[in-house]
Parts: structure tokens; C-alpha cells; sequence
């Protein structure tokens, strides 16, 4: 390996410019999973893949492969990657920046003369948030890894009500073969995957450090589509006791969850509970009593007994909540995720890459969901390496600052050479 390997942090500048030329939406970007906003982003990061003269391909599923050719073709390959496609209104950095940031690291190898004994390939994952469009999680790199369960092919997308198949066949690619479970990744042909994407947190950004190394994503336990059913009635003609609330009810829920969650806290769980939608319904007048209210519930963690303890108070809440207000409950299906330890092995290269640069890190766990935990699943050893972003993310706001990119992307690129040399 080279000590003097360094990315082509102004090439990913140019391409995030491009990228939000080609999406941004008049408040946010928008770049949305099996549509024309994800696509018009694969086709300008190929184009750039293209001219640097990177072997490119496209899988069944969309997926795009931007090979730098090793020396010996035929052993495990090292995959660098992320998604392109965006929430609506979202940032421009949320995804891209990690498939950028691996464009950045071969090119860097490429202006060097720099030949990996192995195949370094940029990965452009499709649909990474699907949760924001269709009712799924990692369609894309499942896909890759030829492990996306066939029914998930006939989920529909939110605003279309097209199914993701639908959606993957418009788009010229090939359902059929994502079905029959033709991947092109696995532990059998890639040595490891690592992922690079901005925080979305502010703890980072708190501590006033550049780059962190993460330890772990979380799993989930998700209600997508619950409700509260309680009584229509007149706002100022019905009694406090002669009400059936459905609103009021389903704010205790909330309130006492949150509760439980401090509690939890406490007692030494890491967590996250979040009520992404908490609301009445279009039927609900100024002066009407809710008859109905819609939420949806998302908890998260490492460690999935405490996502469980929150599961279990949630159970327990709701018939005593019913018995009080004289409501019901339909929480409708439950979807879910495992948490996906990273390896150790990847952290401690990753951290040697951080060390050897000067570059201060933090080895924390993520808070959001990732492609690198579908690898990990799958088998193939993976890691992530997190950029200090300012407001958050998948908002328009997202302020990640370039010498924090460039910190990752030199992290990215030794760590790439010596797993590859």
C-alpha cells in the first residue's frame, strides 16, 4: 500500500453539485426509490464512473457496480458503497455521500498508479429508503445478496400503488431474477463492505470531532399503519364521562410510553421511540369529538431486549387505556429488523486508517438503518464510517461540511488500499 494514497474529494464535490442540480425539488431533494429522482442520480454517477474508466454494470435489481480492477481477478473483492435515493424534501449528503466518497478513494488509487492486489468495487445501492416509499427495508442490497424474500417484490409504493416489481420492470430491470434470487454479492466473493454516510445526529457534531467508527445499527420494531377507534360526537353538547376519545387516548399512549422510555434510560437501555405520526383524521371538524386517530410507532436499538421491554409496556398500556376511555386499539401489522453488530475486524482497520492519518474518531452506534446491515446479515463482513453533519438529516437543511467528507474519504481510501493490498 502507498502512504501517499490520497481521494478525489474535488470529483465528489462536482458530482454533489450535480446531484442536486438534477433533484432538488424547490425546498429539499428529491430522489425517490424506483422512480425518476433515484435514476437521474445512477446515471450521473455512472456517466462519472464511466469516465474514469471503471468497469460499470447493473444488477437485476438496479443496483450499480463501479469496478477498479485488481491484480488477481479472481479473489474476494472489497465493496465501498451506499445509496442515492432520498426521503421527499430531503438532504443532498444523506446516501451519496457514501457512494461518492467511495468514487473519491479509487480515483485517488487510479491519479496514484495505485493497483489493488483485489477488486475495489463502488456499489450504488438501490432504494436504501424504502421505508419512506415503500413499506420495506433494504430491497436494494438484499437484492445484491440475493436474499430479498419474493413477496416483498408486491409491496406498493406509497404514492404510486404500483408494487416495487412493477416499479423495477418499469425501469428495465429484471423482477423475475430478484425472485429466483440471483445476487452477485455474498461472503463467497466479497471480502468486506463498508459504508460511509453522515450521522444524521448531532453527537458529533457536539463532541467537535470529525469521523466516527460505528460499532452497530439497530434493529426495529415498527407499527406502520395503527389506529385508535373511539366515538364521533358532539365537541360541546358530550360530557367528559359520555366520551369516547380516540385523540386523548392515543396521547396517553404516547405520553405513558415516553414515560417508560425515561424509565428504560435509567435503568441503562439505549433506545429510540418515536411517534412519526399522531393524528386524527380527515373526518375530525372543530367541533367534533375525535371518533378515530392514525399513528405510527418506530423503536429502535442495538440491543433488542430493549426494544422488547418498550413492545411489552406498549401491551400492557393499551387494554387499561381502552377500559378508561372507551376506546379500541388496531395496531395492524408489525414490521421489524435486526440489529447488525459491524466487525470487529473492519472497526479495528478503520480505526489503524483514522490513527495513521491524525485523524480524531469516535466508535459509536448508529441510530438510523443502513445497507452495511443487510451485508452483515448476509455473512460479509462489514463497517461504517459516519461524517460530522450539522441539522440533522433527511431535511433540507443537511450541512455537511467538506473538510469532514475529506477526513472520511482519506479514512476510506488507506483502509481500502491496505484491506486491498
Amino acid at each position: 500500500m502507498r502512504a501517499n494514497l490520497t481521494p478525489d474529494v474535488a470529483l465528489a464535490a462536482s458530482l454533489f453539485e450535480g446531484l442536486h442540480e438534477r433533484s432538488y425539488d424547490g425546498v429539499g431533494v428529491t430522489r425517490d426509490a424506483y422512480g425518476p429522482g433515484e435514476q437521474a442520480a445512477h446515471d450521473l454517477v455512472r456517466a462519472a464512473a464511466e469516465g474514469l474508466r471503471l468497469e460499470t454494470d447493473i444488477d437485476a435489481a438496479g443496483n450499480l457496480y463501479m469496478t477498479l480492477p485488481g491484480s488477481d481477478r479472481a479473489a474476494k473483492r472489497i465493496v465501498l458503497g451506499s445509496h442515492l435515493d432520498s426521503v421527499a424534501r430531503g438532504g443532498n449528503y444523506d446516501g451519496a455521500a457514501g457512494v461518492l466518497a467511495g468514487l473519491a478513494a479509487v480515483a485517488g488509487m487510479q491519479e496514484a498508479g495505485f493497483t489493488p492486489a483485489r477488486d475495489i468495487t463502488v456499489l450504488a445501492v438501490r432504494a436504501e429508503e424504502a421505508g419512506s416509499w415503500f413499506p420495506t427495508s433494504y430491497p436494494g442490497s438484499r437484492a445484491a445478496l440475493g436474499r430479498l424474500p419474493a413477496e416483498v417484490l408486491e409491496v406498493r409504493r406509497m404514492d404510486t400503488g404500483r408494487t416495487l416489481a412493477e416499479h423495477m420492470r418499469g425501469q428495465g430491470f429484471d423482477p423475475d431474477a430478484v425472485r429466483a434470487g440471483t445476487g452477485r454479492l455474498g461472503p463467497a466473493n466479497t471480502a468486506a463492505y463498508v459504508e460511509v454516510h453522515i450521522e444524521q445526529g448531532p453527537v458529533l457534531d457536539t463532541a467537535e470531532i470529525p469521523v466516527g467508527i460505528v460499532t452497530g445499527i439497530p434493529g426495529s420494531r415498527r407499527l406502520r399503519d395503527a389506529r385508535v377507534l373511539g366515538a364521533y360526537n358532539h365537541s360541546g353538547a358530550t360530557p367528559r364521562r359520555y366520551r369516547a376519545d380516540a385523540a386523548i387516548a392515543l396521547a396517553e399512549l404516547a405520553h405513558r410510553l415516553d414515560d417508560h422510555w425515561a424509565a428504560l434510560e435509567t435503568q441503562g437501555h439505549a433506545l429510540v421511540a418515536t411517534f412519526c405520526v399522531l393524528a386524527t383524521t380527515a373526518e375530525a371538524g372543530f367541533t367534533k369529538i375525535p371518533g378515530e386517530a392514525r399513528f405510527q410507532l418506530d423503536m429502535r436499538s442495538v440491543q433488542p431486549a430493549s426494544v422488547d421491554a418498550m413492545m411489552t409496556e406498549l401491551h400492557r398500556l393499551i387494554p387499561r387505556i381502552e377500559a378508561r376511555r372507551g376506546v379500541r386499539f388496531e395496531l395492524g401489522a408489525e414490521t421489524t429488523s435486526r440489529a447488525a453488530p459491524m466487525d470487529a475486524a473492519v472497526q479495528a482497520g478503520l480505526a489503524a486508517a483514522a490513527g495513521g492519518l491524525g485523524i480524531p474518531f469516535r466508535s459509536m452506534p448508529s441510530g438510523g438503518g443502513h445497507d452495511a446491515a443487510a451485508f452483515a446479515e448476509a455473512g460479509v463482513p462489514a463497517g461504517m464510517l459516519f461524517v460530522r453533519n450539522q441539522n440533522g438529516s433527511h431535511n433540507p437543511n443537511e450541512a455537511m461540511r467538506m473538510e469532514d467528507f475529506a477526513a472520511a474519504c482519506a479514512v476510506l481510501t488507506r483502509w481500502a488500499a491496505a484491506a486491498a493490498g
